[in-house]
């Protein structure tokens, strides 16, 4: 039976659907996959990983099935899912999902509505207690683990990425149609200069 790895090693636009439904979890805590976006390296303007390998990027560059957790905006963790062939830096940020597990804990980190408590890249990892400390772990293995959907998640629809200003108008973006759990739709703004 294939292992995880190499059920990621197909090219990003293919697997980043194939995401959807499945189960990421952290301890208690577990949340199924309602919404990602593909990020396809040097093919790619969007991309972490589009000018090179840098310290903060180099867990994209493989293997698959590792997690890549980045700080942004001073206060907010991310986390990406490797996918393709070791040396080729493609990664799925994980959007948002359902908690399906460990709902206490996750709103005891997180405050709103059940609804709200993953819909967001950021608040996806704060429910699951993702930190920099996970960048690089293993999906197979822990202490973050991956378990791929089992079936047919549903209707799947596609548009632009979200708050992108290079690559914007690429339909990049997957979700569950109909999901409570997909965030809100929010095109980057554009900054002028005065």
């Amino acid at each position: 039976m294939p292992g995880l790895a190499d059920a990621l090693a197909g090219p990003v636009l293919d697997v980043a659907p194939q995401l959807l439904g499945s189960v990421l979890r952290h301890g208690e805590v577990a949340v199924r996959l309602s919404e990602v976006e593909a990020y396809d390296g040097a093919n790619d303007p969007g991309s972490h990983s589009y000018n090179g390998r840098t310290r903060r990027n180099a867990v994209m560059f493989g293997p698959p099935g590792r997690l890549y957790v980045y700080f942004t905006y001073g206060m907010h963790h991310c986390c990406n899912v490797v996918v393709g062939g070791e040396g080729d830096p493609a990664a799925v940020l994980l959007r948002a999902g359902e908690v399906v597990d460990g709902i206490e804990t996750a709103r005891g980190r997180r405050s709103g509505s059940d609804r709200d408590l993953a819909r967001g890249p950021a608040r996806l990892c704060q429910a699951l207690g993702i930190d920099l400390t996970h960048n690089g772990v293993d999906l197979s293995l822990g202490p973050v683990t991956l378990q791929l959907g089992g079936g047919d998640p549903g209707a799947v629809s596609t548009g632009p990425r979200v708050g992108l200003r290079k690559a914007a108008d690429r339909p990049w973006r997957f979700w569950l149609e109909g999901d409570p759990t997909v965030s809100t739709y929010r095109p980057a703004v554009v900054r002028r200069r005065t």
